[in-house]
């Protein structure tokens, strides 16, 4: 036990200490700024400055956490335009939502205290998951400097709030390691979880099956366990998928959900290129459009393509790269409100790889310093910007 205090021990009080930081400031700003007290508890406000991180999607795993599912198609009587079909809580896997009804029946917590712990306790772990894989590539130096980015990344508002962020992270950062470390059958359970937990978890299955079928092409034994992980994986996602389908009586109906209750569909990358193309001439006239939030997505998008390549210079096993560019041509080529690109590329852990590999070289001192100034100002760009100037 000592001993992994004393391996482990840096990485936490390190994450830790950067989004205590990071959370302090966004709750300052929050209570500064005021504005939450001005808007609906479901819609960015609240009697205090925290209930803003169980608003939006906070509200609806809150909603089924108490009352479960009751999947429909509902029209909007005579909608006309984007917005057809109400809001409907079968779009939000139940992964999150169990979990905080299972702590919160074991520990007496509400649904929203239940909701933060599930949340907070994930991060950590998947700030060990970051650590874990990270230093592989550049050693326990650049595996910290890996956790410490997790805590600062756009988006990293998330971690702390009644979102399946930080769940989801958890679960594709340990799938991923599972599988580099040979151990199919934990990479299919943890996968197949992470598919009742987020949609986008089709690019972790497809990740694992790729590494699954090259680790079957080296090896002609012990064929059981790649072939029980190709299988597991995928059960938790399109299990959730068929019986919201199948209770809709439309086995499309999780997609019909999502494009005429809340406008998002794969629409091939078209919204993308229309946001970049106007926030490059400075116009803001395009669909969901809110500038700052929109501004700084632009420039996570700009950053992450930069990051690809040298991340592939690094040779990384085929589940980082797969999981990597799946995952990001998934959130490019969707249609949804832009500003949270810097949320949905979250996941995308893979990227802090080479920028860890580079920040190894700097003294702790130096690191520290870097990382505690990025963390200061996470609080406004990864939270404040994130949950008040834009839609969560």
């Amino acid at each position: 036990m000592s001993r992994w205090v004393r391996h482990h021990g840096p990485v936490l009080a390190l994450y830790g200490v950067l989004k205590l930081i990071g959370f302090s400031v966004f709750m300052y700003l929050l209570s500064s700024a005021g504005e939450y007290r001005k808007k609906h508890p479901r819609f960015g406000g609240g009697a205090h400055a925290w209930d803003v991180l169980a608003s939006w999607d906070g509200w609806w795993y809150q909603q089924i956490a108490a009352y479960g599912y009751d999947p429909a198609l509902v029209r909007v009587p005579d909608a006309k335009g984007l917005i057809t079909l109400e809001g409907n809580s079968a779009a939000f896997f139940p992964l999150y939502p169990a979990a905080m009804r299972i702590v919160s029946e074991g520990t007496g917590l509400g649904l929203y205290g239940s909701g933060m712990l599930v949340s907070v306790v994930a991060s950590f772990v998947a700030a060990l998951g970051v650590y874990a894989v990270t230093a592989r590539f550049g050693g326990r130096r650049a595996g910290l400097a890996a956790a410490g980015l997790w805590a600062v990344w756009p988006g990293s508002g998330m971690e702390w709030s009644a979102y399946s962020e930080s769940l989801y992270v958890a679960l594709a950062v340990w799938a991923c390691h599972a599988v580099m470390s040979d151990r199919w059958l934990t990479a299919g359970i943890l996968t197949f979880a992470a598919g009742l937990n987020r949609p986008t978890a089709v690019a972790l299955i497809a990740a694992l099956t790729v590494a699954a079928l090259v680790a079957l092409h080296r090896r002609q034994d012990d064929i059981a366990r790649p072939w029980t992980a190709i299988l597991i994986a995928p059960l938790g996602l399109f299990g959730y998928l068929l019986w919201v389908g199948n209770r809709m009586g439309d086995l499309s109906g999780y997609f019909k959900l999502q494009t005429g209750a809340w406008a998002h569909t794969f629409d091939y990358g078209e919204h993308t290129r229309d946001v970049l193309t106007s926030i490059a001439v400075g116009r803001f006239d395009y669909l969901f459009a809110y500038p700052f939030e929109d501004t700084i997505g632009a420039v996570v998008v700009l950053s992450a393509v930069l990051l690809i390549p040298l991340l592939i210079r690094l040779r990384p096993p085929a589940v980082l790269v797969v999981y990597t560019l799946l995952t990001i041509a998934l959130v490019l080529g969707s249609r949804q409100i832009f500003g949270n690109v810097s949320r949905y590329l979250l996941p995308v852990f893979p990227l802090f790889i080479p920028l860890a590999v580079k920040l190894r070289g700097l003294g702790l001192p130096t690191l520290f310093t870097l990382l505690g100034i990025s963390a200061v100002a996470s609080g406004s760009y990864a939270g404040y910007v994130l949950f008040e100037l834009g839609v969560p």
